[in-house]
């Protein structure tokens, strides 16, 4: 199958780029399971932008949007592209506006919310659900935009490269192998403009408030095509987390309480009812994500308690279940009303501030790849990124991802002749007969990583998770290659091989800035103020 553009994934940032480029010529977007699978639809708090005078909570500029991005980002944000993104903001808000999104409105105003690290009221939402309000409304509009091909349950396996046929020069990504898990079988989809719109990794840790489908599937694609890769020991962890050990599936297990219940008044307490995050940040609770987060696991820690507790009883009665009804109904479900007891969190895995190295158009080191969204390291997040610019920003890049390719290569424009694609052998290989095996290697990974590389870390934590990775990976490896593939097998491949990328990059960083915390250096040093990038080749 052929298309001028190629996109993988269905979060905002691929279909933001693929609703634009099916003005340009024909787009194939894919995604290994349902479209609605993805942490854009997951998201809860909102999208941040400074709007227009009459639109901003008094007293906020773009420029306080962007000096509390370069706060939170511990000093390793670029500053060039936390401006080119926030001062991009209001024409994500119109159009996201156009595609059918609709955000809280009060007296025919947005109704802005508040979030930790922000200095104003800046966020939109709907309500607690403004992630699946913004995924619906994008799936909605490219199944019916002419050009535009949605194909669900389509896996890419890896990516095409030139330098894997046997070209000489010119390496550069001309299109994908891809498993229709349906029915088992290989395609090769070919195209010479390839987006990486994949999301992120939380579920490589045990603990994460992502879906089951983040399994670091972009950057690992990016990773073994031979892009560049940064920053990966950067993992935001989620301060609230619904700590419910009981509980059974996975939205019981990973549901995520929304900043946004802090940004309107939540307090983080212990179980003596003792705000202890005040001891850490003058700001407390709505200290940024990586004081708060580190505070949290300092209190159980050192009490010994399972979890801190995010009190809300002193809000009206009727408050949450106005402003936060998914959130309200979900936690009545499990036995809790929030307006009378207060609430128990952990921290949980939440999102990737690394990715594949890009500029701020999405271009990636590989010619004809580009990465948005948080699949992509573009500089905007730094060492930790402030809450609600996520959706900001694959919004943004996805814009400017298009702009660039209409610029260097736009469809039409003769490329270099490329040797032919081969189909997809199976080889004489066996069907997968020994689950149990995936499933161990799964359940280990996922558990040596949040034991060894989560919150707090060690050099000694990293050399083990090291060591233990280096014979998981030997394992994969054989099994990848000694069956037949299917989204198990898949998955198992990407998630081991982003873990030894976050592990790697730990291991590098001989600091703590941010989101990595180590024990052993436990000093911010300026003369590593700068990105952590490796590349495969």
């Amino acid at each position: 199958m052929t298309a001028d553009f190629l996109v993988i994934g269905a979060g905002v940032a691929g279909l933001s780029f693929a609703l634009r480029a099916a003005k340009h010529g024909s787009v194939i977007v894919l995604t290994k399971g349902d479209a609605y699978e993805s942490n854009t639809a997951w998201a809860q708090g909102g999208i941040a932008s400074v709007l227009s005078p009459d639109e901003r909570d008094a007293g906020d500029t773009e420029e306080l949007h962007v000096a509390d991005t370069l706060d939170a980002g511990a000093g390793l944000c670029k500053e060039e592209a936390v401006r080119t993104i926030v001062g991009e903001g209001a024409a994500a808000i119109e159009d996201l506006v156009d595609y059918g999104v609709s955000f809280d409105q009060e007296n025919g105003h947005f109704e802005l919310g508040k979030e930790g690290g922000h200095s104003h009221r800046r966020i939109l939402h709907t309500r607690d659900t403004t992630g699946r309000e913004i995924a619906q409304a994008l799936i909605e509009t490219a199944r019916k935009t002419p050009n535009l091909t949605l194909l669900e349950d389509h896996f890419v396996i890896d990516l095409i490269t030139t330098a894997k046929l046997g070209a000489a020069v010119d390496d550069r990504v001309i299109g994908a192998y891809v498993l229709e898990t349906k029915t088992n079988e290989v395609k090769v989809f070919r195209s010479d403009r390839v987006v990486l719109a994949a999301g992120g990794c939380g579920k490589v840790y045990l603990y994460t408030t992502n879906p089951d489908s983040a399994t670091g599937d972009g950057v690992a694609l990016g990773w073994r095509a031979g892009a560049s890769i940064a920053n990966m020991e950067f993992i935001q962890f989620h301060p609230t987390c619904f700590y419910n050990p009981g509980a059974t599936g996975p939205e019981a297990r990973s549901f995520l309480v929304s900043e946004a219940v802090r940004g309107e008044g939540g307090i983080l307490i212990n179980s003596k009812g003792e705000d202890f995050t005040k001891k850490i940040d003058p700001r407390g609770s709505l200290a940024p994500r990586d004081i708060v987060a580190r505070a949290i696991d300092r209190e159980i820690k050192r009490t010994g308690a399972s979890c801190v507790y995010l009190d809300v009883t002193h809000k009206p009665k009727g408050f949450m279940k106005e402003r936060f009804p998914y959130i309200y109904q979900t936690l009545l479900r499990f036995g809790l009303d929030c307006e009378t007891q207060p609430i128990p969190v952990v921290p949980a895995a939440h999102y990737m501030c690394g990715g594949i190295l890009t500029d701020v158009n999405g271009k990636t080191s590989l010619r004809g790849l580009y990465a948005v969204g948080e699949v992509g390291c573009t500089g905007l997040h730094g060492a930790n990124r402030l809450a609600s610019n996520s959706l900001l920003e694959g919004n943004v890049v996805a814009r400017r991802a298009l702009e660039e390719m209409m610029r260097m290569h736009p469809p039409g424009k003769p490329v270099p002749e490329t040797p032919p694609v081969p189909e997809w052998s199976h080889g004489d290989t066996a069907e997968p007969d020994e689950l149990v095996v995936i499933y161990h290697n799964w359940d280990e990974i996922r558990r040596l990583m949040w034991d060894y590389v989560s919150i707090v870390r060690t050099d000694n934590r990293l050399r083990r998770a090291t060591a233990r990775l280096r014979n998981l990976k030997k394992e994969v490896r054989e099994f990848y290659w000694g069956h037949r593939v299917n989204a198990d097998i898949l998955e198992l491949r990407n998630l081991v091989a982003v873990a030894g990328l976050i592990v790697e990059c730990a291991t590098r960083r001989k600091e703590s800035r941010g989101l990595h915390y180590t024990l052993d250096h436990p000093n911010t040093d300026e003369r590593l103020c700068t990105d952590t990038v490796i590349r495969k080749f």
